[in-house]
């Protein structure tokens, strides 16, 4: 049986270990907090300080940063970036290759569709059709 984690080096030279889900087998860094239930598939990474709640799925390649929050039954595509500190609301779904930048807040439910970029502290919204609501 192999290792159950993996250290790798960040761009400060610090050596972070990050040990596999049983969800999934995806990388949760020590300090990430990530619900049992949550599916976080081979290939993704959550950062330390990162919340996912129950039954969220990050998606294989994903990339939940420092002190990100996934909300509970919220889905995080392949590929795509949620920045530091950002907020995930529950059962929100963030497309492929989308980036969210650092402390933006995406609302519960909200649908973003691949390829999107949502600024850096920008609060954002949707109808079911992921159409963006006005603030």
């Amino acid at each position: 049986m192999g290792k159950n984690y993996v250290d790798i080096e960040d761009e400060r030279g610090e050596t972070l270990r990050y040990r596999k889900h049983a969800n999934g087998r995806g990388l949760i860094a020590h300090g990430a907090k990530v619900h049992a239930s949550a599916l976080v598939e081979a290939g993704a990474y959550v950062e330390p300080g990162a919340q996912i709640a129950p039954e969220a799925v990050i998606a294989r390649g994903a990339w939940i940063e420092r002190d990100a929050v996934v909300g509970t039954k919220a889905r995080i595509d392949a590929h795509a970036h949620i920045g530091v500190g950002s907020v995930i609301g529950p059962k929100a779904h963030i497309g492929v290759r989308t980036v969210v930048g650092d402390g933006a807040r995406v609302a519960a439910a909200a649908l973003i569709g691949d390829d999107e970029r949502i600024p850096p502290g920008e609060d954002v919204a949707t109808d079911r059709r992921g159409l963006r609501l006005a603030a």
